[in-house]
């Protein structure tokens, strides 16, 4: 198959089989030289190095001897935004196109998808006296200001998810404007990568939700919990790592405020959480012009990469 114009960015809800498509598109989609394409990841936090079982990282038997960018690459204690990814991300991809080999985008953070397809979102830069504003308000002042100036914002943020309440808030003191409306506004912004086809994996809510738990399971049994201590008794969680579903309810249990038992079931309850938030992402995501969905249940990720290629 010759090396195609365009390039598939995979997304879809955790447990998905986004990484299983990733690799078998990537064999398919080979250059003249009969190079495969290669993988470029998309995820918050399997950027992290000793971060491995609960991110969901690729194993190198998963890999399959593909070659997968932007995995391991800032170490525990560091912080690293969309920025960060987005500036390694895209002379990445140009040199991968460049040498005509295929880079295949695996979302897994649909924020870093939604910049890498449409540029950042630039929210305008809060005051230092409206920052001082929101910080000196407890979080249940600032939820119940929320419902009433951004609902649906206050909707889509987890009551619990300080810095997002906060930023929401932020943007509507300073600019008058929800959170919400500007970003309805960057939806609607013309694609700045045309070349790049949007793959979207679509699963039942109740099919997904038993993906996930069966996944927890998967991953107790791999080891997950002696990953997690070994890195909690280094000292070696940073601010940002130490939020990573998996590992920061472990901290949890290691720092006697649960059970182990309720920390597993904390991991089950928050990664559906994180799904149901997926979701909405991928609403937004769907009116991608040019974008193709597919129903992923009963399906295998040979079959859907023969698909996705045949699309190429």
């Amino acid at each position: 198959m010759p090396t195609p114009i365009r390039y598939p960015v995979i997304v879809g809800p955790t447990a998905g089989g986004k990484t299983a498509l990733g690799v078998e598109l990537a064999k398919r989609l080979r250059s003249p030289d009969d190079e495969p394409g290669q993988v470029v990841t998309a995820d918050a936090y399997q950027i992290y190095t000793d971060l491995n079982i609960g991110t969901a990282k690729p194993t190198l038997d998963e890999r399959e001897g593909i070659e997968h960018h932007l995995i391991d690459i800032a170490g525990l204690k560091d912080r690293f935004t969309v920025h960060d990814w987005l500036h390694r991300a895209d002379p990445l991809v140009a040199q991968l196109r460049t040498d005509g080999i295929t880079p295949v985008v695996v979302g897994g953070t649909n924020l870093y998808i939604k910049a890498f397809l449409d540029g950042l979102f630039q929210a305008p830069e809060p005051s230092d006296e409206i920052k001082a504003q929101v910080e000196q308000m407890p979080q249940p002042e600032r939820r119940a200001m929320l419902a009433k100036v951004d609902a649906e914002a206050n909707a889509r943020i987890d009551g619990a998810d300080h810095r997002r309440t906060r930023r929401a808030l932020e943007v509507y003191l300073q600019t008058g404007t929800p959170i919400t409306e500007l970003q309805k506004q960057w939806d609607a912004d013309k694609p700045t990568r045309p070349e790049a086809v949007l793959v979207g994996l679509d699963w039942p809510i109740e099919t997904i939700n038993t993906r996930i738990n069966q996944r927890v399971k998967n991953m107790i049994e791999q080891g997950l919990v002696e990953e997690a201590r070994a890195v909690f008794d280094a000292d070696g969680f940073g601010p940002q790592s130490r939020e990573a579903i998996g590992y920061k309810q472990l901290i949890a249990h290691f720092e006697g405020r649960c059970s182990l038992d309720e920390a597993i079931e904390r991991i089950k309850i928050d990664t559906r959480r994180f799904a149901k938030n997926q979701r909405t992402w991928l609403k937004r995501l769907r009116i991608r012009p040019g974008s193709l969905w597919i129903e992923a249940e009963g399906r295998d990720a040979t079959d859907i990469a023969n698909q996705v290629a045949d699309h190429l």
